[in-house]
């Protein structure tokens, strides 16, 4: 089955660089990470025993753009202590042909290939992709069914969860191709495909936009029996109309964040703050920041996250190769350990493998 792969860049007027974070139109949202940058910054790994879980990666073949498992080890192989990872839908190597509803599967069907092939004892120790979330289209509502099934399927006991992406704004130019628009969180008929996914044992999760916060903690109160996560500390702007706002934004922000933590079925992905969309501009710098400097620029949402949420729902994420444009897997992984050096033994083993392994019930042992 030949496959497609639909997360390009945005077309047409499209930007490249700094520049267009300043423009009043189309804003490359993916750019291609810049290893010859990248590599101008080498640090020692800090507490390089430390047991993590990488809960949050893509692996995917776009144009101009390769990232695929030997690129994956690269990164988890510079240092730390990766013991396994969770493959998040990207939207490639999806089927090409059948039903539009089915295609996705394709993806599932790969990586659950890929992950194999690291437990076959290609990829070392660690176990990547050991816990797969995939996607199928909720808005189907019922008819969704035979999707989380196939998905089930393809993804055998590695299987997890869904990611529908309802990350969206009224500048367009923040919004990614596959962008559903507003309102998809309270859509009825994504609601009843929502409905499906505890029958399954599955969880959701998205990537949202920091002024949808509230409408993803409704979802929650809708579902409290359903486990959800919220990917990337919610997506705080800071792009576009957000640029130079930096303290409204945060306000906004913060105090979404605290009212969604009152629902327990919520966890919280506590990373991918290196996204051209946060507009921390680490990526127009001429050299890639170190551990110190990133940890203290994302400090206030770190430690707003964990206060809020607690350790148990926390967990550290890469998001690579996304923030890959921002910064290297050993720098990354290098500040999330200085942040949490007041932490307890016990909040650290959370944040950086235990939650992961709770929410996608991960048995390493096995």
């Amino acid at each position: 089955m030949q496959r497609r792969d639909f997360m390009t860049l945005i077309g047409g007027a499209a930007l490249y660089g700094p520049l267009a974070l300043h423009a009043q139109s189309a804003i490359e949202l993916l750019p291609i990470p810049r290893e010859d940058w990248l590599d101008r910054r080498k640090e020692p790994i800090l507490d390089p025993e430390l047991p993590i879980i990488d809960p949050h990666h893509h692996l995917w073949v776009r144009p101009g753009w390769r990232y695929m498992l030997d690129d994956l080890l690269a990164d988890t192989g510079s240092g730390h202590n990766i013991l396994a990872t969770v493959f998040v839908q990207a939207g490639s190597m999806e089927r090409d042909s059948g039903p539009v509803e089915m295609r996705p599967v394709g993806e599932t069907e790969f990586i659950n290939g890929v992950a194999a092939e690291c437990a076959s004892g290609y990829c070392g120790k660690i176990r990547v992709c050991a816990g797969i979330v995939g996607h199928a289209d909720l808005s189907l509502g019922g008819h969704v069914e035979p999707v989380l099934v196939a998905l089930h399927r393809a993804g055998g006991d590695r299987f997890r969860g869904i990611r529908h992406i309802a990350a969206w704004d009224p500048y367009s130019a923040l919004n990614l191709p596959v962008s559903p628009g507003p309102g998809l969180l309270a859509n009825k008929s994504f609601r009843e495909g929502f409905a499906l996914l505890q029958r399954h044992n599955l969880s959701f999760e998205s990537w949202i936009y920091h002024p949808q916060i509230h409408e993803f903690a409704d979802l929650a109160q809708a579902f409290p029996d359903t486990h959800m996560v919220l990917n990337h500390c919610g997506g705080p702007l800071g792009a576009g109309p957000y640029r130079g706002k930096r303290d409204e934004v945060f306000a906004h922000w913060s105090a979404s964040i605290k009212a969604l933590s009152a629902h327990p079925n919520v966890y919280v992905k506590v990373g991918g703050l290196g996204q051209i969309v946060n507009g921390q501009g680490f990526n127009e710098r001429p050299d890639p920041p170190s551990s110190e400097t990133l940890a203290s620029a994302i400090r206030p949402y770190v430690e707003t996250c964990i206060e809020a949420f607690g350790s148990s729902r926390c967990m550290f994420e890469s998001n690579f190769p996304v923030d890959k444009v921002s910064y290297s897997y050993a720098v990354v992984w290098n500040a999330c350990k200085r942040l949490t050096r007041g932490a307890s033994s016990a909040e650290r083993a959370d944040l950086f493998s235990g939650t992961a392994a709770r929410c996608y019930r991960l048995n390493l042992t096995a």
